[in-house]
């Protein structure tokens, strides 16, 4: 991605999303910002919510993270936000490597 290639790496997260919104108008892509997500429990909603960083196309999720490597925790989060939303895709793209990284998250 050409944000990693100009910025590099270390920079907060904050500073990503806000390139990426940035990108995103510039090449029409339809997306929402920190969209707040409900949650429910026998059809009841729960006072917990979850903040997807991005949704695109309202289909893909985008948890963006500036930090040394993906840990199996941001996978689930992930995956819980996929859930929540009953999305199938999800993206945790990471910034925070000397190489842009990212995985592809599949709710089945």
């Amino acid at each position: 991605m050409n944000i990693h290639s100009s910025m590099g790496s270390g920079f907060l997260e904050a500073v990503y999303c806000e390139i990426l919104e940035r990108e995103f108008i510039k090449n029409e892509i339809p997306y929402q910002r920190e969209r707040t997500l409900d949650l429910y429990f026998n059809g009841e909603m729960l006072k917990k919510k979850y903040k997807a960083d991005f949704i695109c196309y309202d289909e893909i999720i985008l948890e963006i993270k500036s930090t040394r490597c993906l840990h199996e925790n941001f996978k689930r989060q992930t995956l819980n936000y996929l859930k929540a939303t009953d999305k199938k895709l999800g993206l945790l793209i990471n910034f925070g490597e000397k190489s842009l990284t990212y995985q592809r998250i599949i709710n089945l």
